[in-house]
């Protein structure tokens, strides 16, 4: 009975239609992805509509923030994913239990020094991006008590990501989706009845993560396969951890980097006044949504090139690319064209005020257009990441998304004061990082990376 119930939970990629394993792999991811974006959004929603637009402006300038502590994680979460995929692919049981001790070990070390480094850095952060009078008190009051509990985040996102190198993406979508109707609860109860304004808010969400995390270590700490956890065993192994290191630590500079550029972004739409603020926050809210189907399939792709790669097959790996790219063009013509017709009621979710109206709506047709050059960029990084190869997306992203975009954000305000021209910072960069990652990846020998 154990045996057929964990083969109905973790899934070999190395077998059947590639359509078909991508599919049925990222579908459970991405509504997993749905409903974990619900957390902040819900908060923008309530604290826009109950509180007034200063606080969903300051919802909205903190995610450049909270996105640089998390991204320097999840980058290092995909290394401990590609070496347990693989792993795992290959059939090296006792391998992949190493692999998970040391992920879980090495998740309450860096919770911690998450936790530490952003409490300390919270008012500088503020001031670099130079958040308006209006709006610092409320968003560092967000950011304080956001990361008081960001353990639980980090903690559920490894945890996820040991379940998903495995091949099980649902059991982390049914977490999140009674996390996510707690949260929405709990934002309610605190914001609309008792009143605690952005606080309140930000305890929801930290309460509701919490919960999911627990619950997620509950079932790896059940599970009688290779990657359960064994609490007697978690520590850090020398050669695992160097691994990890290996492979995560590019992405997670990376992610970390880009997410940090993305603070000097924020500061260029500050200039602009709070409505600005508010509507860039309504449609990055909208656009976090729009982008999960395309993550969710490329991090399909980096599981099946981890597991297939594991097992030797180059061609499944190859055909994959190619599978995720068109699957991704599909999804997001299906998702751009009703979101640009409809741009106007969706940032009213928001907040109703005219001008905040007009700059979300105006955020929205601009960027959504260039979401094909997304795919393309998104899918070659994740087959670049799943075979091991991790430095590559590294430089080529902080290159483009980062280097470029300073460059060109830098410039071209000292010419105009549009705000067109700076939202255009974001697909110019997409489609430069997208030709230069499709050009890299045709000249990868993918058989150099057998082991």
């Amino acid at each position: 009975m154990e045996k057929r119930q964990h083969k109905q939970k973790a899934v070999l990629m190395t077998e059947g239609p590639i359509w078909r394993c991508l599919l049925l792999f990222a579908l459970p991811l991405m509504a997993g992805n749905l409903f974990q974006q619900l957390y902040n959004t819900v908060d923008s929603i309530v604290v826009g509509n109950f509180v007034g637009k200063e606080a969903l402006a300051a919802v909205g300038s903190t995610d450049s923030v909270i996105n640089t502590f998390i991204g320097f994680f999840s980058g290092m979460s995909t290394g401990a994913g590609v070496i347990i995929s693989q792993y795992y692919g290959g059939k090296k049981e006792e391998k992949v239990s190493i692999a998970v001790q040391t992920t879980i070990a090495l998740t309450l070390c860096m919770s911690i020094l998450c936790t530490v480094l952003a409490l300390l850095l919270v008012p500088s952060l503020l001031r670099l991006m130079g958040t308006p009078d209006d709006v610092f008190p409320e968003a560092a009051t967000y950011l304080r008590i956001y990361f008081i509990g960001v353990t639980g985040l980090l903690f559920y996102n490894m945890g996820a990501g040991i379940l998903r190198a495995v091949g099980d993406s649902r059991r982390p979508l049914y977490f999140l989706i009674f996390c996510a109707v707690l949260n929405t609860l709990l934002d309610l109860l605190f914001v609309a009845v008792l009143r605690f304004g952005i606080a309140g808010a930000a305890w929801a969400t930290i309460l509701s993560q919490g919960i999911s995390a627990l619950l997620t270590l509950f079932v790896l700490t059940r599970e009688k396969a290779c990657y359960r956890i064994i609490w007697s065993k978690v520590r850090l192994d020398p050669n695992m951890t160097k691994k990890i290191f290996f492979l995560g630590l590019p992405a997670a500079i990376q992610m970390a980097v880009t997410s940090f550029s993305n603070v000097f972004v924020q500061a260029y739409i500050n200039r602009f006044g709070s409505a600005a603020m508010a509507g860039w926050s309504s449609y990055g809210k909208i656009d976090k949504f729009c982008v999960l189907p395309i993550q969710s399939l490329s991090l399909g792709v980096t599981t099946f090139v981890g597991q297939n790669l594991g097992a030797r097959k180059i061609d499944r790996v190859r055909q994959s690319t190619k599978v995720g790219t068109l699957l991704c063009f599909a999804v997001a013509i299906l998702i751009t064209i009703p979101v640009l017709i409809f741009a106007r009621p969706l940032v009213s979710m928001f907040n109703r005020t005219p001008e905040v109206l007009d700059y979300g709506t105006l955020f929205i047709r601009l960027e959504m257009p260039f979401y094909l050059a997304l795919c393309i960029n998104q899918v070659h990084a994740g087959t670049l990441r799943g075979i091991g190869n991790t430095k590559a997306p590294m430089v080529i992203m902080m290159s483009c998304f980062i280097v470029f975009r300073q460059i060109y954000l830098y410039t071209i305000t000292q010419f105009t004061d549009s705000v067109i021209a700076v939202a255009l910072g974001y697909p110019l960069g997409w489609v430069l990082c997208s030709i230069c990652l499709f050009t890299y990846y045709r000249h990868t020998k993918l058989e150099t990376y057998l082991r």
